[in-house]
């Protein structure tokens, strides 16, 4: 059988999302492409080699050859097209963030538990062999008990007028980066946090150009998330985990194919870990086409993605900001 796969938009995340991991697959074929613009649409599919092409997202949910759906629209539309696609019969690979916030990730989370869809968050990081060894290593104890668990995305976006500073997108660097951050601070540190106190760096009255917020699991231990797209944190990608017996220190753990460093430190010993090159987004096509094919669990389910946007909606209020709200743009 081969998984037949849409995509929502002409996003630039696409390609190196879906097409080129699928371009590898025997069992995945990106069949579609739909874009407001009929033109858009038609310069990505010829670029890419898709053989179909839709001007509006709704005639691509509409074809009966169309299995899933890839949805990288921008953050406020993610779970509007998500809803209409699990409407539609369609599986969903949805990017991160999930949703504009908990209240709308609860809603998709209920409709997907009701249907028989597969709904995944595109945390691609999350199905790496070095994500899955980190996890291994918290969760083995050989770190002690835990004590603090610190991460961070930062990467400078000095074009102000994207649509990832835009708050009726559901923009800003919580809701872009910091997303990351929070989703590793939950999976590294083995609970979900509560939300201690948090601090913005502010592009607009609303949305939040940087962000540090101090966490609290329900073992005790402590947390920080730092995440930013313009500010003196020019580019970091890291996390830490500090236990009673060691640390765990990871470098780029967001995209470990392009480099990483992973330091295991007990007592006065030390070791380095080194994985694979294969990308991350190959091993979450993999983890996606193995749930629509052959019903096998995923790790980034829509039940999870309601943990992660609670985070983020307390880091906005913790900060004084509000939550976001789901865009309106068609």
């Amino acid at each position: 059988m081969s998984l037949r796969i849409g995509i929502l938009g002409a996003a630039r995340i696409a390609p190196a999302a879906l097409v080129k991991p699928a371009s590898a697959s025997s069992e995945v074929d990106v069949v579609a492409v739909a874009a407001r613009s009929l033109d858009r649409a038609q310069t990505f599919a010829t670029k890419h080699g898709i053989p179909r092409v839709f001007e509006g997202y709704e005639a691509l949910l509409a074809d009966p050859d169309v299995d899933a759906v890839y949805n990288p629209l921008p953050n406020g539309l993610h779970g509007r097209w998500t809803r209409a696609a699990l409407a539609a019969g369609k599986h969903v690979l949805c990017e991160k963030p999930f949703t504009a916030n908990a209240a709308e990730a609860r809603e998709i989370a209920d409709l997907a538990a009701a249907s028989d869809r597969v709904v995944m968050e595109a945390f691609h990081y999350r199905y790496h062999p070095l994500a899955l060894r980190a996890e291994e290593i918290v969760a083995s104890g050989e770190l002690g008990e835990l004590q603090r668990v610190e991460t961070a995305l930062c990467f400078p976006l000095p074009k102000f007028s994207d649509i990832r500073y835009d708050y009726e997108l559901a923009g800003g660097a919580t809701m872009d980066a910091g997303c990351y951050a929070v989703h590793m601070a939950r999976i590294f540190g083995g609970e979900t946090p509560a939300v201690v106190s948090a601090s913005a760096k502010l592009r607009s009255p609303r949305v939040d150009r940087a962000m540090t917020a101090e966490l609290r699991y329900p073992s005790g231990h402590t947390g920080r998330v730092e995440c930013s797209m313009w500010s003196s944190s020019f580019l970091k990608i890291s996390a830490k985990v500090t236990g009673s017996k060691g640390s765990l220190a990871i470098v780029n753990p967001l995209m470990p194919q392009a480099f990483h460093r992973f330091t295991v430190r007990i007592g006065d010993t030390r070791r380095t870990e080194k994985f694979p090159r294969r990308a991350s987004y190959a091993y979450q096509l993999d983890a996606f086409t193995a749930a629509v094919l052959r019903g096998e669990p995923v790790k980034t389910s829509a039940a999870d993605a309601v943990e992660t946007m609670t985070v983020i909606d307390e880091i906005y209020r913790a900060a004084g900001l509000p939550p976001r709200e789901p865009g309106e743009q068609p």
